[in-house]
């Protein structure tokens, strides 16, 4: 009996060497790992790809350490392995704060990083952190690895500069200085697409991003200079202004968005001034 699976090709390769073979020899192919995007699309039919590389056997990429000075969590860890780690709620909070945000348990246990990160959307909870974060993206094929800013990672709508023949391995993170913050606003309290998500980084050079509110997210360069030079509240609110382009769309308006991004902003810089106060 046919069903809506019975076209689909996987591949199981027991080691990341393996796997960067397959996708060189024998592409293109949809890498997955914990599929909490891949199968709601396969149930809906309105996913393209028929070909799949299951990384889910390649221990090495779940590995959370610290290499130097960088945190490095590999591609697979999930947001439950987030949540738990050590050095991750050490060193990185506002990501640990993300994770707790991805929609249930369920999916916590099984939705990696990497998988947040590959499949670009714009309300991707964990996106806004790395980018204040200042993380770079580790991308490897039989060639070797190299390593992407992330901020420099996405070059549109669900689009970056990874090649088909190229796996996100790892996400390596230097070390924060000032208060971290992250807040998101759904349409429910728990287990909602975000409307607006925003990371930020109090300090000398305030750091500030959104989600939500572009078709990529989007780091605020001309507020964080507005706030960094002592401008006021206002000052920052018309630099955000300029700089995001949120749309209509099914689940809230690009006026709501707005307002909300201004609101987040205010609030992020209020609920950090303490911090600022004894650094």
């Amino acid at each position: 009996m046919r069903t809506a699976i019975s076209d689909l090709e996987l591949l199981e390769p027991k080691t990341l060497g393996t796997a960067l073979k397959l996708l060189r020899t024998r592409g293109p192919l949809t890498p997955i790992a914990g599929c909490t995007d891949v199968y709601v699309n396969l149930n809906f039919g309105t996913l393209p790809a028929t070909r799949f590389l299951d990384l889910s056997r390649l221990g090495p990429l779940r590995r959370i350490r610290e290499t130097g000075d960088l945190l490095s969590i590999g591609a697979l860890a999930t947001y439950t392995d987030i949540i738990r780690s050590r050095l991750v709620r050490r060193r990185l909070p506002m990501l640990v704060a993300a994770a707790r945000e991805v929609g249930g348990v369920q999916v916590q246990n099984r939705g990696t990083l990497g998988g947040n990160i590959a499949n670009a959307s714009p309300a991707g909870d964990t996106l806004p952190v790395l980018a204040v974060a200042e993380a770079s993206v580790v991308l490897a094929s039989v060639d070797g690895e190299r390593r992407v800013p992330f901020t420099a990672f996405y070059t549109g709508y669900r689009a970056s500069v990874m090649r088909p023949d190229e796996l996100i391995v790892a996400v390596e993170v230097p070390s924060v200085e000032g208060a971290q913050w992250f807040r998101k606003v759904g349409t429910r309290a728990a287990q909602a697409i975000s409307k607006v998500v925003m990371a930020a980084v109090r300090a000398d050079r305030p750091r500030i991003a959104l989600g939500s509110v572009a078709p990529t997210v989007v780091r605020l360069s001309k507020t964080e200079a507005a706030l960094a030079a002592g401008g006021s509240l206002d000052d920052a609110k018309r630099a955000l202004r300029s700089e995001v382009r949120p749309i209509d769309d099914m689940r809230s308006t690009a006026a709501y968005r707005l307002r909300v991004s201004e609101n987040l902003l205010e609030q992020f810089w209020r609920e950090t001034a303490g911090s600022a106060a004894q650094a």
